[in-house]
Order: structure tokens, then C-alpha cells, then sequence
């Protein structure tokens, strides 16, 4: 059965982010499925002629190490994890490559880690990478950099590298391949659960179906998917959740078909910038706002002028990233500070005329320009 939605979301689509999970890649023996990469594939190439450009965030490196260097479970131990991760990556790329290459198109490796969107100039140089790397019709192929990665500079999983992926391109459609149908309204196990087809807002309620139900291979669940496309949807974008072990399956989302579960956008799409601001770039410090600035900067829109302001966390540079907080603490926006931590805390509560007798120059009457904030909530 074709659903409207669901073809006029593909229609709007330019750019089509594929996050394909490690069970979905893997064979029971722990080595590579180059069938299902195979067919993958093939899925790109359909979708390449429509004209859209493709980026794959893929998984399954650690998992084909595991085969390779003759492992029989994921290891616990950072060194090991590592050194599955290196051996497999190779393997991994190649593979692609390979069966990409059968419609003419290279795979361009890029290994990737949370400095490298948390910085701006390196978040820019990566999205300068992958508009370059269309220009000549090349596939990304998107991993974690495990071999190097850090808990501090850690993604978490690949879902939530697929999310901040799609925020960098223009009018991202994001699929995430696992190994279930899509989300269920119970355990996809059990003969009474359902799938659950379409749905509008991905709230606590929706995150109450997730099922943390894990295998030796993979590292992330339902709740991980979940929580990036809460990230996703929060910004504009659509998402899908289906089986990947379909090897049709991406032709059946870009036929309308009533296939996996789709995530609609909350609103229209946030520019890069915002999107950038708002889910990408740690908080440093925290501004607590009475309910007038919370109202003003949420529901209007307007820039935040130091009057706002009740109280003050944190040791922020100016320029900083930091969190938006109303009167109970819980975080609406986030925005790029025009102050440090000690200059705003001296201006705090203070009206715009009198900012002038207390720092002398006034550079900026906003603490925080409505250009450079994000509303989240």
C-alpha cells in the first residue's frame, strides 16, 4: 500500500543519509555479509538517479574485525576493541567499495569522531569534504573512529553519528537500517506486538516503547535510535526506522510503501547554523532565565538582553556555547554568549542603560543574539 506522506517526505528529500547498523552487515560467523552490502548497493545506485546524493554511516567494523583476528565475543578492553575496529575497517571500506564500483561510483572512507563537530572549523571542513566528494559523484562512507576515540570524544553510536551527520546537509531524509521492521508498540518478540507506523512526535511517551534488547555485536538499541531522532525531528528532519536485512528495503521507503516506521518532522527545517548550535556543540556554562526572558526567547523569538538573566553557571568564555534554562531548570535553548561567565554575571538582571556604567564599553546589548540561540524544547 503507497502512502501520500511518506512520498511527499521522499519528494522533499535532497540528500538521504543510510546509517546501516553492525547485525545488519554481519554474518553469524562474524564476517562480512558482501551480499547484503551488495544489495545496498544496488538500492544507491536506484536512488543516485533520482538525482539525490547518498551518505552511508556505517557500522560494522569492530564486528568484522572480530572474525578476522579470530575473536569469538565483542571485547571489553579499549586496546582490543581497537584493534578489531582497525582490522575491520579495512575490510569494511573495500567492500563497499568493490560493489559500488559495479555502477561506477568510488567510496571515500571518512573516520570521524565528536571533536570533529564540536569544533566549528573542523565541523565546516567536514561538510566542505562531503559536498566536494558529491561534486564528483563519490558515496561517503561514515564510521566512528574507533581506533582512536576516547569515551570523552565518543559519539555514544552510530545512530547519534547518523543524526548529527544529516545536520550538516541540505534537506536530509535520514534511514536508519537495523534488524527489526521498525518500532513496535511492545517487544518486537512477542506474537502481540505491532509496528507502529507513523509517528508525529517522538515525546517520553513514544520513548516508553523502546526495547534495550542488544546482541554480542551491536552497541546501541531502540532508546539509542530513539534518542537521535528526537535529535533529528527536533530540527526539521523525517526519519525512518526499518529492516535492513530487506535487501528491497530502501526501494520500498522511495516507492511510498507502508514499510518500518516513519518520525515526522516537528516543524520546518533549522538552518545548518542553528542546527549546529541547538544538538551538536557541548553546553560550557548555564544562563537561568525568569519566565518573561523564557517566554521572549521561546515563543518571540528576540535576542537575550542581560535583564533576563537570574542566575549564572559555569566558566564560559565569550563566544561559548551555552544552555538556556527556565526558572525549574530545564533547558529550552542554547545559544553562542557574547560575554564571559564573570562579565555576565556582573550585568545580570541589569537594565541596557545602565550595562554602560558597569563595563565602561558596550560592545553588545545582547548577551545572546536570537542569530546565534537555538530553541530545543
Amino acid at each position: 500500500m503507497k502512502d501520500i506522506v511518506r512520498q511527499e517526505v521522499v519528494a522533499q528529500a535532497r540528500t538521504i543519509v543510510v546509517k546501516v547498523g553492525t547485525n545488519v552487515l554481519s554474518r553469524e560467523d562474524d564476517h562480512l555479509d558482501v551480499e547484503r552490502i551488495e544489495a545496498l548497493a544496488d538500492q544507491i545506485h536506484r536512488i543516485r538517479e533520482t538525482g539525490r546524493r547518498v551518505v552511508v554511516v556505517s557500522s560494522g567494523a569492530v564486528g568484522a574485525g572480530l572474525g578476522l583476528i579470530g575473536l569469538s565475543e565483542r571485547p571489553q578492553d579499549l586496546p582490543h576493541l581497537q584493534a578489531a575496529a582497525a582490522t575491520g575497517q579495512a575490510s569494511l571500506i573495500r567492500t563497499y567499495d568493490e560493489a559500488l564500483k559495479r555502477h561506477g561510483y568510488h567510496a571515500a572512507q571518512m573516520l570521524l569522531t565528536a571533536n570533529d563537530f564540536r569544533n566549528r572549523d573542523r565541523y565546516l571542513n567536514v561538510r566542505n569534504t562531503l559536498n566536494t566528494l558529491f561534486e564528483y559523484g563519490v558515496v561517503p562512507i561514515i564510521n566512528e573512529n574507533d581506533t582512536v576515540s576516547i569515551r570523552e570524544v565518543k559519539f555514544g553510536d552510530n545512530d547519534q553519528l547518523a543524526a548529527m551527520v544529516s545536520n550538516l546537509l541540505e534537506r536530509p531524509l535520514l534511514v536508519i537500517l537495523s534488524v527489526v521492521d521498525g518500532l513496535y508498540d511492545g517487544d518486537p518478540r512477542d506474537v502481540g506486538s505491532h509496528r507502529i507506523s507513523t509517528i508525529n512526535h517522538c515525546g517520553d511517551s513514544v520513548m516508553e516503547y523502546a526495547k534495550e534488547v542488544k546482541s554480542s555485536r551491536g552497541t546501541g538499541g531502540m532508546a539509542s535510535k530513539l534518542e537521535s531522532v528526537k535529535m533529528a525531528t527536533s530540527v526539521g528532519e523525517c526519519v525512518f526506522i526499518a529492516n535492513g536485512t530487506d535487501s528491497n528495503i530502501l526501494d520500498r521507503i522511495f516507492a511510498g510503501d507502508d514499510v518500518g516506521t516513519l518520525f515526522t518532522a516537528k516543524g520546518p527545517l533549522i538552518p545548518a547554523w542553528k542546527r549546529w548550535i541547538g544538538f551538536t556543540v557541548k553546553p560550557s556554562g548555564t544562563l537561568q532565565l525568569d519566565p518573561g526572558a523564557v517566554k521572549a526567547v521561546e515563543h518571540n523569538g528576540t535576542s537575550l538582553l542581560p535583564i533576563g538573566i537570574s542566575h549564572v553557571e559555569g566558566g564560559f568564555k565569550r563566544g561559548e556555547l551555552v544552555s538556556l534554562c527556565d526558572h525549574e531548570g530545564n533547558e529550552f535553548a542554547r545559544g553562542l554568549t557574547n560575554y564571559d561567565a564573570g562579565t555576565v554575571s556582573k550585568i545580570a538582571k541589569k537594565r541596557t542603560e545602565e550595562m554602560e556604567s558597569i563595563l565602561g564599553d558596550v560592545t553588545y546589548t545582547e548577551v545572546i543574539h536570537r542569530d546565534n540561540l537555538c530553541v530545543i524544547r
